[in-house]
């Protein structure tokens, strides 16, 4: 069985859900295919809670963040959710920090983001609940916020539902090929899909599509763990007293106030183990709790016991850059990468990924995210993967 449709999405995650609904919304035909089930766990999209900010390591990507936060507002309208929840955010960069903080500071004056630099002491008189030492410094921006995971997928998908697109449950890619025409050939299991463009947002099994292209991004998937602690008294850590934190050091941490329930949710940052995304396990790791709930309890002494721990994957590139790229030689076929920090801009992925399909091009500068840039092509390039 064949089918004409104007485009395809391959992996319906958080990219490619605003992919589809990004496509649906200008009025084209578009089929997204998800090899799992809608909202699975087995990749990176599921949970509750992911972080919104402006900081970041260069300006290309602070100048992102602000797109972010203008299609996470448009996406708000559309939806008639409230979907981020303003609580603040600080970075915590101890002396010779792996991460370093003049690359953050430099960066968000550069593109004239409001923030503050803090020491140790105004971090603890503005927020007791956390500790820290004397000679830790601060990044504080006041607009950083927490965005639904589950949630914000899901809305995307039934959005893009809602503007006609056909999003099938269960239908991996078993081919691609380009025909001279401009059309793309879109195989699975239950036809072959002809379309005018194919946006790949596959995630850790994005080599089972392009593949079919003759293309292998060297990507690496680790297996992490983020893990819920319940503080005797909640209070001091809601949304409106306590910021978002990162530990910018290696290793990294980064942690919430409470959300939607009241645990406080913290994680390692790359802190897990390679592993094949087919055959790793879902089971908590003890140890990789009990290195972070040390941690945790000495940052936010009243945090409390850890109540439960969920694994997610990272989908890591070798610079930890995205990828946001038409596959060279192949420009009908434009693929999506987070590389485990994309979440936050999952509504510009989907812009973005729609106009390189559509149009060819868009007006954002792209260029630090293509695939054939010299840490994807070179075999001896060392990864970097805390920034």
């Amino acid at each position: 069985m064949s089918e004409d449709v104007d485009f395809v999405v391959a992996g319906l995650g958080a990219l490619g859900s605003a992919a589809a609904y990004e496509l649906a919304g200008r009025d084209y035909r578009v089929v997204g295919l998800e090899r799992f089930e809608l909202g699975h766990s087995r990749g990176a999209s599921h949970d509750t809670s992911r972080i919104l900010r402006h900081s970041y390591h260069t300006p290309t990507y602070v100048r992102l963040t602000e797109q972010a936060y203008r299609d996470w507002a448009r996406l708000e309208q559309s939806s008639g959710l409230d979907l981020v929840t303003t609580v603040g955010g600080l970075d915590l960069f101890p002396p010779d920090a792996a991460i370093p903080p003049i690359d953050y500071v430099g960066s968000l004056r550069e593109v004239g983001i409001e923030h503050e630099e803090l020491d140790a002491s105004e971090v603890t008189a503005r927020w007791p609940q956390l500790r820290v030492a004397d000679d830790v410094m601060a990044l504080y921006q006041p607009d950083a916020a927490i965005v639904p995971a589950a949630v914000g997928t899901r809305t995307m998908q039934e959005l893009a539902a809602e503007f006609g697109a056909e999003l099938r449950e269960r239908c991996p890619v078993t081919g691609v090929r380009e025909r001279g025409t401009g059309r793309v050939e879109v195989e699975t299991p239950g036809g072959t899909l002809r379309c005018r463009g194919l946006v790949v947002c596959a995630d850790a099994w994005v080599n089972d599509v392009v593949g079919h292209l003759g293309l292998e991004i060297p990507v690496e998937v680790t297996l992490e763990q983020v893990t819920y602690f319940r503080p005797d008294d909640p209070a001091p850590f809601a949304p409106d007293r306590m910021p978002l934190w990162i530990w910018m050091d290696d290793p990294s941490y980064y942690g919430f106030p409470t959300y939607g329930e009241p645990t406080i949710k913290a994680a390692q940052d790359c802190g897990g183990p390679s592993v094949d995304p087919d055959e790793r396990t879902s089971e908590p790791d003890p140890g990789m709790q009990e290195r972070l709930a040390a941690f945790v309890g000495d940052l936010l002494p009243g945090s409390g016991p850890p109540v439960r721990s969920l694994r997610c994957q990272y989908t890591l590139t070798p610079d930890r850059d995205f990828v946001i790229a038409p596959v060279p030689g192949h420009e009908s076929v434009v693929v999506g990468l987070g590389a485990a920090h994309g979440f936050k801009f999952a509504p510009t992925f989907g812009r973005l990924l729609a106009d390189l399909v559509v149009d060819g091009g868009t007006g954002t500068d792209l260029s630090d995210f293509r695939l054939d840039r010299p840490a994807l092509t070179d075999p001896d390039h060392d990864a970097r993967w805390l920034v």
